[in-house]
């Protein structure tokens, strides 16, 4: 996966990602933090990377993504957990 920070700095931050699915996932997950104040992807065609733009307050955008990463992780684990569980 590949993943390039466009522009960063202390309250914003530009992340080009490889995959639209986890751009969007990614989303999600961020906009749930109460220190994110923004994150939004767009592309401007089909055919280029989706570019996560996130605003923060109280932390930096890279350790949002960070910490939006390690939930998604989790969560993940806990769902392959449960379903190994199913008969």
């Amino acid at each position: 996966m590949e993943i390039n920070i466009l522009n960063s700095s202390k309250d914003e931050a530009e992340v080009e990602i490889g995959s639209l699915t986890l751009a969007e996932l990614l989303r999600n997950y961020l906009n749930k933090d109460s220190a994110v104040v923004f994150a939004a992807w767009k592309r401007a065609h089909p055919t280029e990377m989706p570019v996560l733009k996130v605003k923060t307050k109280g932390k930096t955008p890279v350790k949002a993504i960070k910490d939006a990463v390690s939930v998604v992780t989790k969560d993940l684990d806990k769902f392959a957990n449960d379903f190994s569980k199913l008969k």
